[in-house]
């Protein structure tokens, strides 16, 4: 299949999540992607994840979600052999990732302005919470935080309840996309050589437009709507037999639609709904008058009714199944991997929600162990055996 990023090889310094899930992307996408994992500790992620047994092994689940594909070589960057390891090793690199703090880097002489006299034509990225500049810049970034300062929180949850985060890592996982498309678009710059510096909050704000719009040119000030649309009515999340439906009949021919379905025609001789901001007006009474009907049948039966007669209309369901629906089940989404080293077990992971002519991206490597590549890697960029052993007895790798 195509693979447009092949031929790219990419240094991963990356921890956790946002910078992980940049890379992976890029891997799926064909680069060779090198995680450089700290001597004797690499990627924190590997401690972490809901399998005590593999956070022990140093292969938590958490690591596992996001590093298929990869290689992992291990260096200490404060010593200075390893210093210079890691400057031969970006002599043969397109790309380097980091989510350090802003100026982690720079003090260990490794930086984009040290590394770029190395490879001029480097693309250098670096993920942080607030961005390399400002008054925030050395605040610690994690995702609830980001979630927090965003305003995500304040809007998601209900107007009865307190602000509540999104149920993922969203702000970590958005920074992470946002960093991979940007070093996709670079990498296509001609010529190539550039810092990229990547705000996590401003990623996510980025993706808020429609709510930091009607606020800066509409003057509503965002809160949060819980299940409903606050664009239109009806249109939300509504109780039906065994479980909830989201319906949006956003449009005044799908709001014909459904009232016919549900046996409700008479509602739109109702001057409380006559209009889609009348509707809006009296949503709550419009959203009982709709479930007393959708609390008679399944969920998912009148998803199908529905979106057959053309109101779009979806069942809510939980993360298992999902996952066994055939819509994910058959389309590739999903990868797995036999009897992988340091789990001992097969695993399951996603992959990239893309289809390039056709086909899912994928790797045939398993997420590796902490080092794993360390011979392969350090011998073909010219380190000799005994050099090697070397700079393992002294703790450089």
């Amino acid at each position: 299949m195509t693979k447009p990023l092949r031929g790219v090889r990419v240094l991963d310094l990356t921890n956790v999540l946002a910078g992980p899930f940049c890379c992976h992307q890029l891997v799926h996408l064909g680069a060779e992607v090198i995680k450089v994992e700290a001597a004797g500790r690499g990627d924190l992620a590997r401690q972490l994840g809901g399998d005590p047994e593999l956070n022990r092994r140093g292969m938590g689940v958490s690591f596992l979600a996001q590093n298929a594909g990869k290689k992992s070589v291990t260096v200490n960057l404060k010593h200075e052999a390893g210093k210079e390891l890691f400057r031969r090793l970006v002599k043969t690199a397109d790309v380097v990732v980091e989510n350090f703090r802003p100026g982690v880097m720079e003090r260990l002489g490794v930086g984009y302005e040290a590394l770029k006299t190395v490879r001029p034509d480097l693309i250098y990225c670096a993920i942080s919470g607030f961005g390399q500049e400002g008054l925030w810049v050395h605040r610690p970034a994690y995702d609830q935080i980001i979630q927090g300062a965003s305003g995500v929180m304040s809007i998601t949850g209900d107007a009865q309840g307190r602000p509540l985060r999104v149920g993922y890592p969203i702000a970590d996982t958005v920074g992470g996309m946002t960093a991979a498309f940007a070093i996709a678009a670079a990498l296509n710059a001609k010529p190539r050589g550039s810092f990229i510096d990547v705000s996590m909050l401003e990623s996510v704000l980025a993706t808020m437009g429609w709510v930091v719009s009607n606020y800066l040119i509409g003057g509503i000030e965002p809160r949060a709507n819980g299940n409903e649309n606050p664009t239109s009515a009806p249109s939300g999340a509504f109780e039906a037999g065994g479980g909830l439906i989201n319906i949006a009949a956003n449009k005044d021919e799908q709001w014909v639609l459904l009232t016919d379905h549900l046996g409700l025609a008479d509602l739109r001789n109702r001057p409380e709904y006559a209009t889609r901001e009348d509707r809006k007006a009296n949503r709550a009474a419009l959203k009982r008058e709709l479930e007393e009907v959708l609390k008679g049948r399944p969920a998912r039966d009148w998803a199908k009714e529905l979106n057959r007669i053309g109101v779009p209309a979806g069942a809510v369901l939980s993360v298992p199944e999902v996952l066994a629906m055939p819509q994910i089940a058959d389309r590739g989404f999903l990868a797995g991997f036999t009897d992988v080293p340091g789990v001992g077990r097969d695993i399951e992971v996603v992959t990239t929600g893309i289809k390039l002519d056709g086909e899912a991206p994928g790797v045939d490597r398993p997420p590796p162990q902490l080092g794993q590549d360390n011979e392969a890697i350090w011998r073909e960029i010219g380190v000799s055996r005994e050099e090697l052993d070397d700079l393992r007895r002294g703790g450089t790798i």
